[in-house]
């Protein structure tokens, strides 16, 4: 179980990279758009942090997610330095910086997915768990393809750098196949230890 002072050092790390993001940033409606999952987040996280807290597991993967976001705003994603770096180092054709975002977005919330799933006896442990975890970061990962569509639609040439694309036709698909990827990485490296890690909540909590 992370302990308070493991939770203020995040909290202070992801609020400092924060900060950091919102002076300068590239574009000011792209950084609101691409925070604001961090910014809404983070509220809840504190709201229910004694009455359900997570797993230190849980709670250190939150906070990567936050970083990557908040970095991918302050740039945009198809301008992240270490995005050009990957780029050149892999010769990929692009930035690949947001590939990274999305393959996170399907890591991360899988995990996220599966504890609450498990801890408020949605679904025991096994094949529908995997199932259904999946299937939640498949429709988290569709619904935000949507809102960019949204963004495109309401914000005209405006949401450009919210939308990413960098001229690839199918980057919502990839964007999606990567969540996939992502979930079904992270259930399959990470699920013992939140099994763990989950027993000890309990177990402290009780």
């Amino acid at each position: 179980m992370a302990t308070k002072k493991e939770l203020l050092s995040l909290l202070a790390i992801v609020a400092a990279v924060t900060l950091w993001s919102w002076i300068n940033p590239y574009d000011r409606l792209t950084w609101w758009l691409e925070t604001a999952p961090v910014l809404i987040a983070l509220p809840i996280l504190f709201a229910t942090r004694t009455n359900f807290p997570l797993t230190r597991l849980v709670y250190y993967l939150i906070a990567i997610h936050a970083l990557i976001l908040v970095v991918g705003a302050h740039y945009t994603y198809a301008r992240v330095p270490i995005g050009f770096w990957l780029q050149d180092v892999l010769n990929f054709s692009r930035n690949p910086y947001d590939r990274i975002g999305h393959l996170a977005q399907g890591f991360i919330p899988a995990m996220v997915a599966r504890e609450i799933m498990l801890r408020h006896q949605v679904v025991r442990s096994g094949r529908w768990l995997f199932f259904l975890v999946v299937s939640f970061c498949l429709a988290f990962s569709a619904f935000y393809e949507l809102i960019e569509w949204w963004a495109a639609v309401i914000g005209g040439d405006g949401s450009i750098e919210f939308l990413g694309t960098q001229g690839d036709v199918w980057d919502s698909q990839w964007d999606m196949f990567l969540a996939l990827i992502g979930a079904i990485s992270a259930l399959t490296l990470l699920s013992g230890i939140q099994d763990r890690q989950i027993r000890l909540v309990e177990n402290v909590r009780n």
